[in-house]
């Protein structure tokens, strides 16, 4: 296919070398409950696909603290991820940012946005208060190459929850269900998150 629109064609279809920048963004319906943070520590599970073909690789996991060996001859930045599609030679990867390189990046590209609630607005990752009830919060952002993340899939340890009253609860938070409840016995108070929902935002 001839594009006699070279920026046209590459809108169509991403360069696989080029690095795109995604936030997961979850919300919720919160009862009791006063934040909800992302452990960093715990594995991430996600679904991918390639930026030039239909190809897809569904469940992948990596653990935002843990970047994966390299060695010396090796090209690629630090990454958290990576796989290589059938037909490709480079690698494509995924890149777990922190706050500074978050804030450098979305600066580099012109999107720097007061992080925050609301609908299509993107702003930096953060936790999820009782504010946010019902609204998507972006939680993590990812650094991207060769491939696009479509689908969060969580596993029960991804999250840290609090409550109004203080308490913390982490690890088999059954969100993958839509729902979790709980109780907070000190402070005699029902804690949960309702109607569950993640997505991806490109930036």
């Amino acid at each position: 296919t001839h594009f006699p629109d070279r920026h046209l064609a590459n809108l169509t279809f991403p360069s696989p070398s080029k690095m795109v920048l995604y936030l997961l963004c979850i919300k919720g319906d919160l009862e009791g409950v006063q934040s909800v943070v992302l452990n960093r520590a715990a594995n991430i599970c996600i679904s991918v696909r390639a930026t030039n073909s239909d190809e897809t690789r569904e469940k992948v996991v990596f653990n935002p603290s843990e970047t994966l060996d390299q060695d010396e001859s090796d090209r690629e930045p630090a990454h958290h991820f990576a796989l290589t599609w059938e037909g490709q030679k480079k690698k494509s990867i995924i890149q777990v940012l922190d706050e500074a390189q978050v804030k450098a990046t979305m600066k580099k590209a012109g999107k720097k946005k007061k992080g925050g609630s609301g609908g299509s607005e993107v702003g930096q990752p953060r936790e999820m208060t009782a504010d946010d009830s019902g609204e998507y919060v972006p939680v993590l952002a990812l650094e991207c190459r060769g491939l696009e993340p479509y689908a969060f899939h969580p596993m029960g340890e991804e999250f840290v929850v609090t409550s109004e009253g203080g308490a913390e609860f982490s690890g088999d938070l059954t969100l993958d269900e839509g729902d979790w409840c709980d109780f907070d016995e000190e402070n005699d108070i029902p804690v949960s998150i309702s109607e569950f929902d993640s997505k991806f935002e490109s930036v």
